[in-house]
């Protein structure tokens, strides 16, 4: 392996993001190809059943993400990274020869198993190499990678979907296994953290003295899950999974539903197409303001705000709003859901030493995928229900009050000397 610069955190970050990227485009994707799904002959989707076909992939990500996490801590960052990126593209690819609904929905729950394993893994290694002062800024950079994904999601959408069909939006997905998994195998280190916490000291030393880190030397009574649910850890354990429900209940009911809701609201795939890619690259302008706010009031102030943000902007959708209306209360919902996603991330990741990093990471995203398992559900319900398009916006913006709450009474963090988290 090539020796990376001195300052391996901008690299470290800047692959972990590429590899984000892919893993927002082939989570996305399903919301962009949904509406071309429910035509699709032979498949006689409903509503309900696309629901529950979206669902697949997201509780596939909560498996993914819970297993993962402690695979970081067990087996490292690094190998995590690599194998969660393999299994997800090779997966998402094999959608495109998906002959009916019921093969189409095991490729999804299995490419879920990568998608979700992937990103408290690359968090966690990103956090590992920069002080702990920019967490906050790393997680939010990192993490606008998922909205780009999905914004690259819908522009290919509108260039793509109407010559080549949905399969063509699954084969894109072979672009991170050719391209992208070489180049981290080739250049992405492991982190000194981590093998300070397997007692790899030597190695441990060595890397920090070529990147010049400053080491972390917390120690814990106890690791894995179990240690997360034990004092001074289980309140800030339980709220940081909470919000971490809520906040992923509304990005992901969203980015599963809104260019079906806006047809239903009388415009053409192109124009519902636009409205899914406005609220991804709110997303994306997000992670720039968030990640402001994070460095300057902390990430879990920051958070409560970013979630009363999307509230607020999925109640204006319930207004029925002008078409200039609807996109920039869709800018805010952008701003707002992935905003306080981020932050979440920053503050589990700045919360917890290293050796509970890995499994904190993946405790509150696994356990959040629950939200985003119910939200594809929850949306293709109240459609069958005739509850209509208003209804959708209602719920999410709920979830997105929800959030705010439950990250208002999460801990502050202090790591005492010992390394035990606490208030």
């Amino acid at each position: 392996m090539p020796a990376p610069p001195r300052n391996v955190a901008p690299l470290v970050t800047a692959l972990c993001w590429v590899v984000v990227v892919f893993d927002g485009y082939d989570l996305i994707v399903y919301g962009t190809v949904l509406p071309q799904l429910l035509t699709e002959p032979g498949w006689n989707l409903t509503s309900s059943t696309a629901g529950l076909l979206g669902s697949l992939a997201f509780l596939g990500m909560l498996l993914g993400a819970l297993l993962a996490g402690r695979l970081a801590d067990a087996l490292g960052r690094r190998r995590t990274i690599l194998a969660c990126t393999a299994w997800f593209s090779v997966f998402t690819a094999l959608c495109a020869i998906a002959p009916d609904p019921v093969v189409f929905g095991a490729f999804r729950l299995l490419a879920g198993l990568g998608l979700g394993g992937l990103v408290p893994s690359a968090n966690a290694l990103g956090s590992e190499f920069v002080p702990a002062r920019s967490r906050s800024l790393v997680a939010t950079l990192m993490m606008s990678g998922v909205p780009i994904g999905g914004s690259l999601a819908a522009l290919i959408g509108i260039a793509v979907l109407p010559r080549y069909g949905w399969p063509a939006m699954f084969a894109i997905a072979l672009l991170a296994l050719v391209l992208v998994l070489p180049l981290c195998a080739w250049l992405l280190p492991e982190s000194p953290a981590w093998l300070r916490a397997k007692g790899r000291i030597a190695q441990a030393e060595a890397l920090e003295r070529k990147y010049s880190l400053v080491p972390e030397t917390e120690t814990v009574p106890h690791r894995g899950f179990r240690a997360l649910l034990k004092p001074p850890c289980t309140r800030a354990t339980v709220l940081f999974a909470l919000a971490t429900l809520a906040t992923l209940f509304a990005w992901y009911g969203l980015g599963t539903w809104l260019p079906q809701l806006m047809r239903q609201s009388g415009f053409d795939l192109g124009s519902a197409l636009t409205f899914l890619l406005a609220l991804n690259l709110g997303a994306v302008g997000g992670s720039l303001v968030t990640a402001w706010a994070g460095a300057r009031l902390g990430p879990r102030r920051a958070a409560v705000l970013a979630a009363a943000v999307a509230a607020a902007g999925l109640l204006v959708l319930v207004l029925r709003p002008s078409q200039a209306g609807a996109y920039l209360a869709l800018v805010l919902a952008g701003v707002g859901t992935h905003g306080t996603q981020c932050l979440i991330i920053a503050a589990v990741a700045d919360h917890y030493p290293a050796p509970l990093r890995g499994s904190a990471l993946g405790s509150a995203l696994g356990i959040g995928r629950i939200g985003a398992v119910l939200a594809p559900q929850a949306g293709g319900w109240l459609l069958a229900a005739g509850f209509g398009v208003t209804a959708n916006f209602l719920v999410f913006a709920i979830g997105a009050a929800v959030a705010s709450g439950f990250v208002w009474a999460c801990p502050r963090p202090v790591i005492r000397k010992e390394g035990v988290v606490t208030r």
